[in-house]
């Protein structure tokens, strides 16, 4: 095994990626990879894309190839993957793949396994915002339920609500008071005007509102006899 096991492999990876693989060297290569985003994910986006670059050391594949995953040159930044930030974590991941494929030809296995690995972590992330939504949306349901739920009772809230229930009746019962008083002042004014507009003629007299002919007149009424009677002669 040795280099002639590596021109094979990468006649294969040709075959297999005619349009993704880019020499760099003899003994290197870079290889796209479009993932595909996750079905339930509401984000209108362009496809992100991996490039991995593989590098055959002398020995491979008895030995691990040297591997470096990077974004396309100006590659717009994908709202669920990372490159800068899921580096090492994507890398961490095809550790399994390498020991399982240690003495053979491994790199179309990696490119898969790198595939997997990156669209999972995607999945992940679209699941966590889903979660977050619903759970927000419960929390605003179960605040709407409790609007029609009221407030459960026990001695304390009992307790806590006749008081108040008495107070708004003492202030209920203080206001209907002020108000009776004060429709009962009115009424007890203007009956004092009126009183006051039925003077007798003796009060007229008295404040030298009329003649002494007026009050000859209400003294008569109030003896009960008009004064003519009294002038009244009996002839026997």
């Amino acid at each position: 095994m040795g280099r002639e096991d590596q021109t094979e492999e990468r006649e294969v990876l040709d075959s297999i990626f005619p349009d993704e693989i880019t020499d760099v060297s003899d003994t290197s290569y870079r290889i796209s990879i479009t993932l595909d985003a996750p079905e339930n994910d509401n984000q209108e986006a362009e496809p992100p894309v991996l490039v991995l670059e593989v590098s055959y050391p002398e020995e491979y594949p008895d030995v691990a190839p040297e591997l470096e995953i990077s974004a396309p040159p100006n590659a717009p930044k994908h709202p669920r993957l990372d490159i800068n930030e899921d580096h090492d974590r994507l890398l961490e991941a095809l550790q399994p793949t390498i020991e399982e494929n240690m003495g053979m030809a491994m790199v179309f296995s990696l490119v898969s396994a790198l595939k997997e690995s990156a669209e999972l972590l995607m999945a992940e992330r679209v699941n966590a915002v889903h979660a977050e939504i619903e759970m927000q949306a419960a929390k605003a349901e179960e605040e709407e339920n409790r609007k029609f739920q009221g407030t459960t009772v026990n001695r304390e809230t009992f307790l806590e609500w006749l008081e108040k229930f008495k107070k708004e009746m003492e202030e209920e019962e203080r206001k209907l008071r002020e108000e009776r008083e004060a429709e009962e002042k009115k009424a007890n004014k203007k009956a004092g005007v009126k009183e006051e507009k039925k003077l007798t003629g003796k009060q007229l007299w008295e404040r030298g509102l009329a003649g002494k002919a007026d009050f000859d007149e209400e003294e008569e009424e109030e003896d009960g006899l008009p004064a003519a009677v009294e002038k009244v002669k009996i002839v026997a």
